[in-house]
């Protein structure tokens, strides 16, 4: 199943457009500075858990992890810009 979703992730990055170069750029650089803050050793790794937080949801509402593990699974995407 992993190397299906593998193909499929893979599928769709070859249909996507490319980037314009000023575009590529500003992602590699913010993506250089973040790697230089150290962010990776901040990041949570696979299987761990999460600590409780409250984030806006789509249309600003506030939604708090512990509620949404309430109910059951949650999945949380951030939206960052032109990303």
């Amino acid at each position: 199943m992993a190397q299906d979703l593998r193909s499929q992730i893979a599928e769709l990055e070859r249909s996507l457009p490319q980037l314009p170069p000023e575009q590529a750029e500003l992602i590699e650089r913010a993506s250089r500075e973040l790697s230089d803050q150290g962010i990776a050793e901040r990041v949570l790794k696979a299987g761990a858990q999460a600590p409780d937080f409250t984030l806006p949801n789509a249309v600003g509402r506030p939604v708090a992890l512990g509620a949404a593990l309430a109910r059951g699974a949650a999945v949380v995407t951030f939206y960052r810009g032109m990303w």
